[in-house]
């Protein structure tokens, strides 16, 4: 798998998990539209080959991780869920840069 695809699953898998979180709630669609929407429509844009989608789903990652940051240390009940999005935020970090790290750190020949 290259850096691209593990950045489409990572954010297609952190929408299924938003979706599995948030969809039993009374606002539902307000919480599937704040969190699983933004995930889905970088996936879409990064499948297209768009630079920018990894910058901007590294930025949007930051959010989600401190977001799971939050939720594990404060709601033990969702601590699964908070956990998870912890772990799917540093696998998007981590793919929306390897491309750029691969470059800098490449041996000069």
């Amino acid at each position: 798998m290259n850096a691209r695809q593990v950045l489409v699953a990572g954010l297609l898998a952190l929408a299924a998990l938003f979706v599995a979180w948030f969809a039993p709630q009374p606002s539902a669609r307000v919480a599937l539209a704040v969190f699983a929407l933004p995930p889905v429509l970088l996936a879409a844009v990064a499948l297209r080959g768009s630079r920018k989608a990894a910058f901007w789903a590294g930025v949007f990652a930051l959010g989600w991780f401190s977001h799971g940051v939050m939720v594990a240390w404060s709601r033990p009940g969702e601590r699964g869920y908070a956990i998870a999005e912890i772990v799917l935020a540093l696998v998007i970090i981590l793919a929306g840069n390897l491309p750029g790290l691969r470059a800098r750190f490449a041996r000069k020949r």
